[in-house]
């Protein structure tokens, strides 16, 4: 396990705390690796109910390294992005998001498959793949017009722009929003406290109804379709040349 993620478990909670604060919690292969571990780990452990999701130094993540989009094909079906892709999409436990930041990116696509995400009014989301040449990855052209409506869905993919937490909230992306960093603790806390206190048995079964195995298999495979599209856009000149420019600043 990197130092860049760190996990926890106690009382039936996994937390997993993305750490790379000094870029912004970007995360590397090593991390993504470090992630599918994770959630692999507490998918096999029977006394983990909730995975809590969260990042350090005020961002959540600021998305994928972008140098590792330059230099090798971070969605390979083998590699550890993909890999973390598939056990969000496998989990049985139910996933809580605790957002500060930014959240761009993964940070932003990771979050349609989490059950409830908390975030404050300062936090930002994007999913700017198409200004870096790319696409979108995680299932996310099948989830994100689900959550939002098509409409939405498209400007937010074909801009790319950055939005707030409002518009989060307003679009289905996110649960709530709090003022700041204490009060979103404060709710994260009180809220996984409430969830473990819910039968066991009640609970893995609503969530179990909530992501049924028609709908598992049809993100699997948008996930595994964005993957080689993602390959092949990332190796253009139009992706190098956005990628070189970003990675320059």
């Amino acid at each position: 396990m990197t130092d860049h993620v760190q996990t926890e478990a106690a009382g039936g909670v996994l937390t997993v705390r993305i750490n790379r604060p000094d870029k912004r919690n970007a995360i590397t292969q090593d991390m993504y690796q470090a992630l599918g571990d994770a959630l692999v780990g507490a998918e096999a452990d029977e006394s983990v109910r909730v995975v809590l999701f969260t990042g350090s130094g005020g961002a959540f993540t600021a998305g994928n390294e972008l140098a590792d989009i330059a230099e090798r094909d971070v969605l390979e079906p083998s590699g550890p992005t993909a890999r973390f892709i598939r056990a969000l999409i496998d989990t049985t436990k139910v996933l809580v998001a605790e957002v500060d930041g930014a959240a761009i990116g993964i940070g932003t696509t990771m979050l349609l498959h989490v059950d409830l995400v908390y975030a404050t009014a300062r936090s930002k989301f994007g999913m700017p793949f198409v200004n870096l040449g790319v696409v979108p990855e995680a299932a996310s052209s099948v989830l994100l017009p689900r959550v939002t409506g098509p409409q939405r869905a498209a400007r937010l993919l074909l801009f790319g722009d950055v939005f707030s937490a409002q518009e989060a909230l307003e679009a289905g992306i996110i649960t709530e929003v709090l003022p700041d960093a204490d009060a979103l603790r404060a709710r994260v806390a009180d809220r996984v406290e409430a969830l473990l206190t819910r039968p066991a048995g009640a609970l893995a079964a609503v969530r179990k109804l909530l992501h049924g195995e028609t709908t598992i298999a049809e993100l699997h495979a948008a996930a595994a379709l964005e993957g080689e599209v993602f390959t092949r856009t990332s190796r253009s000149p139009e992706a190098q040349a956005a990628i070189a420019r970003l990675t320059k600043r």
